[in-house]
């Protein structure tokens, strides 16, 4: 595989793009807001100059990685050449079926169709293409040039050949492939995301404020960032996606989202990408500092 498209231009999408280009694939970034594709390219210029800068790579290495990414609107036409399509859109089951219909249309025969959703069912996307045997998951890990880990996810007709040429392909990327099975929530966001609500749900009930809790997982867990920082940074509308993926398909209510993440959204408060959610981003700068740490 040497012709990579990924679609969707957000802050997954620009993060495996410049993944892919880095390691010396040609990609095509494609997007349907024109705005958000000039965006992407910008932070993944700025992202290469902190590399530059903490001497990870060179200057002809950034310019290299920018070379190897183009950029378009049109979907169809931006597939045609793909070996390989890695979807990255919002984390929407409609939109990714959509997306998943048109890219069956437009891609060649031997084409493997790959989504990033981190818990919708890679068999049910499948399902509504008629290569359901080339169709797996790619689960990347955010920030995606420094996150090492790739689950790689079987639909339940994904075939041999296709999994084990993905996973071998993922090492091609500096990354650690990581098989599960298409259950919700695969194995990341099945531990990940119970932990998160349980720490909302704690500061829901009063038993500690914001930085206290955080605090606790921090020093007493040796976790990198406290669970609601880190929903700040994934997204608190993403974290509230994934619990509903799960909530609705296992129908435990341990995966019930709590109602302070749902009215959090409901009010936009959605984390570091809307300027506050369980910290305040605006006044500090902080949304800055928490991105530059991982580059």
């Amino acid at each position: 595989m040497k012709n990579i498209a990924v679609i969707g231009a957000g802050t997954m999408g620009n993060g495996i793009a410049h993944t892919f280009a880095q390691s010396g694939f040609k990609v095509n970034l494609i997007d349907i807001n024109q705005a958000s594709l000039e965006k992407a390219i910008a932070t993944i210029s700025r992202n290469l100059d902190r590399m530059v800068a903490k001497e990870k790579i060179s200057e002809a290495d950034k310019a290299k990685t920018l070379s190897n990414i183009t950029t378009t609107s049109n979907m169809v036409n931006g597939v045609s050449q793909a070996d390989l399509v890695v979807e990255a859109a919002t984390e929407n089951l409609d939109l990714k079926l959509n997306i998943f219909k048109q890219l069956d249309e437009a891609c060649a025969k031997h084409t493997i169709l790959a989504t990033n959703t981190s818990s919708i069912s890679i068999t049910q996307i499948a399902a509504v293409t008629t290569r359901p045997e080339q169709v797996i998951g790619m689960h990347f890990m955010n920030p995606v040039p420094v996150m090492k880990l790739v689950e790689i996810i079987r639909g339940y007709n994904t075939s041999n050949e296709v999994a084990n040429t993905i996973v071998e392909f993922s090492k091609t990327l500096h990354k650690v492939p990581v098989e599960a099975n298409d259950y919700p929530g695969f194995v990341a966001n099945r531990i990940l995301m119970p932990m998160i609500n349980e720490a909302i749900e704690t500061l829901y009930n009063g038993v500690a404020g914001v930085a206290e809790i955080d605090t606790v997982m921090k020093l007493g867990m040796a976790h990198p960032m406290g669970p609601l920082q880190l929903a700040d940074f994934i997204g608190l509308d993403v974290c509230l996606s994934i619990l509903n993926v799960m909530y609705d398909g296992f129908k435990n209510p341990k995966y019930a989202p709590c109602p302070l993440l749902v009215n959090m959204v409901n009010a936009g408060k959605l984390g570091v990408k809307s300027g506050e959610g369980f910290y305040d981003y605006t006044k500090s700068r902080k949304a800055e500092h928490v991105a530059k740490q991982f580059i």
